[in-house]
This record gives structure tokens, C-alpha cells and sequence, in this order.
């Protein structure tokens, strides 16, 4: 049977990945905003061109824009809800690692506890 300072050192582990994954997915989905605005900026500029083939399809490349800036705005919501899973995480981690830090601590003191008692029978054992 694992101990319980087994098992918490495993569950620090697992919690720090599951927070290193909300903050990659925080940044790709950042990423990917500032990508969708670029891309709208983009297209603003060639439907301003003087040899744009925006005055022929007008419709088309309002679409684009409007499809760039939803995408946008998905994409930040998306990371705002990841800014808050990695705010869960990161408690949830700093919980673990507390238990965790208390029961090895708590272990340390009954191992020395232990031997300074063995120290003491063996003395006596001697006398």
C-alpha cells in the first residue's frame, strides 16, 4: 500500500500538469486572437487598396473581416476561461503541495522521534 506522502507527492505532480496544460492552451488561444486580428487588418488594408479586387466582391471580404473579428472574440473568451481553470489549478496546486509539505514534515518528526528513541533504549541497554 502507497502512503499518503506517496500519493500526495503523485497528485502534486498531476496538478502542476494540468496547470502547465490550461497555460499552454491559455497562450495558443492568445496566440490565436492576435492572429484573427492580424488577419482582419490585413484584409482592411487590401479592401482600401486602389487595386483591390474588393470593389468586385465586396461582400466577400466584409465577411472575412467579420468572420477574423468573431474568431477573435471566441478565441479571448476562450482564454479568459482558461485564465480562470489555471487559477483553479494553481489553488488546487498550492493545496496539495501544503498537505503534502505537512505530512512529510510530520513523517521527518516521527523518523527522528523514532531514533532518538532507539538511541535512548540502547544507552540503557549499556548501563
Amino acid at each position: 500500500m502507497t502512503s499518503r506522502k506517496d500519493r500526495l507527492k503523485k497528485l502534486v505532480k498531476v496538478q502542476e500538469q494540468l496547470k502547465a496544460l490550461h497555460e499552454t492552451r491559455h497562450a495558443g488561444f492568445l496566440s490565436a486572437a492576435a492572429a484573427a486580428v492580424s488577419e482582419a487588418k490585413e484584409l482592411v488594408g487590401h479592401f482600401d487598396a486602389d487595386s483591390s479586387l474588393a470593389g468586385l466582391f465586396p461582400e466577400l471580404y466584409h465577411r472575412r473581416i467579420a468572420n477574423a473579428l468573431a474568431r477573435q472574440k471566441q478565441n479571448l473568451e476562450s482564454a479568459r476561461q482558461e485564465a480562470a481553470l489555471i487559477a483553479t489549478a494553481t489553488a488546487r496546486t498550492n493545496m496539495v503541495e501544503r498537505a503534502y509539505k505537512d505530512v512529510r514534515r510530520r513523517d521527518e518528526r516521527e523518523r527522528s522521534d523514532r531514533e532518538r528513541l532507539d538511541l535512548i533504549a540502547q544507552k540503557r541497554g549499556h548501563e
